[in-house]
């Protein structure tokens, strides 16, 4: 069986972007690069909403044609373009990247199917609507929310539209150089 993971860089004041989705405020250097390519490695799916899935499918695909891409980009590039790929939109009528599946509406049970498989485990990155979806369902078993050190006072909160408390337990934190502080969660489940 495998987890469905989140991974979001957030801001200290719980923004995943901007007002208008603008993501330049996340601090990246070689650091956050080498664990991005580590992380990413241990991913076998990875769950997109429409916004995300647009930004990921222009550069990640091109990434890897293009002899100017780092190369830290090109190992990421190579593995995000091999796994599968699954997109929730109401309004995209089809998906071209290759190794994507289209869906219309979040069903729980096509996501649990999706979590019975065998191999490695989902990450969701962004799609700030489909992560909300998805923890009001409690269908996340787990949160790595990355706190960058700045206050954005204004942007897309990463749970604006959860209905209800979802207590968490730490698992892990990672402090990185630059400030970043990454914070491993599982949802405590009801019965805990």
């Amino acid at each position: 069986m495998r987890k469905l993971i989140v991974f979001n860089l957030v801001s200290v004041d719980g923004y995943f972007a901007g007002e208008d989705g603008d993501i330049n405020w996340h601090q990246v250097d070689d650091e956050f690069n080498k664990f991005a390519v580590e992380q990413t490695k241990t991913f076998g799916a990875i769950i997109f909403g429409r916004t995300t899935y647009e930004l990921f499918e222009s550069y990640w695909p091109g990434a890897v044609a293009d002899p100017a891409t780092a190369p830290d980009d090109l190992e990421i590039a190579k593995t995000i373009d091999e796994v599968e790929k699954i997109v929730f939109s109401k309004t995209l009528k089809e998906v071209a990247w290759k190794n994507s599946k289209l869906l219309h509406e979040v069903d729980p049970e096509e996501i649990k199917k999706l979590k019975e498989q065998e191999g490695k485990d989902m990450v969701i990155f962004g799609s700030g609507t489909i992560v909300q979806a998805l923890t009001n369902l409690g269908l996340v078993d787990e949160y790595r929310l990355m706190i960058n050190p700045i206050i954005l006072g204004k942007g897309k909160p990463m749970f604006k539209d959860v209905k209800e408390m979802h207590k968490l337990k730490l698992l892990n934190t990672r402090t990185f150089g630059n400030g970043n502080v990454l914070l491993y969660y599982e949802p405590i489940k009801s019965s805990e």
